[in-house]
């Protein structure tokens, strides 16, 4: 499974790295939470199959993150991956980035 660390994200958004960060949480846990890491774009996991073509032939690697990096964004970059996308799930999810201490926004 092909992952991205915390330290490694930060280090692509710091240095201003092309790549698309998709957060993946469950619509529910994400209202819960109220936030999301900065330039992230939200898709709603239950409907990937709506919206997985645009990431298939990206032209920069797609980071998935969702709650704990467990399961729903390590399916999805298996998938994207089978479709021929340089796709890698965070590796702890947003709760490795809040307790790295990382910035994060409220979610819009």
């Amino acid at each position: 499974m092909s992952t991205l660390t915390i330290a490694e994200l930060a280090l692509w958004q710091s240095t201003r790295f092309r790549f698309t960060l998709l957060d993946v949480r469950r619509a529910q846990k994400r209202r819960a939470e109220g936030d999301e890491i900065a330039g992230g774009r939200w898709l709603d996991p239950a409907l990937w199959l709506d919206w997985k073509d645009e990431f298939a032939a990206a032209p920069q690697p797609v980071v998935l993150y969702c709650a704990h990096g467990h399961e729903i964004s390590q399916g999805l970059t298996a998938a994207l991956r089978a479709m021929g996308a340089d796709a890698r799930h965070l590796e702890g999810g947003i709760e490795a980035w809040r307790n790295a201490g990382h910035a994060f926004v409220p979610i819009g």
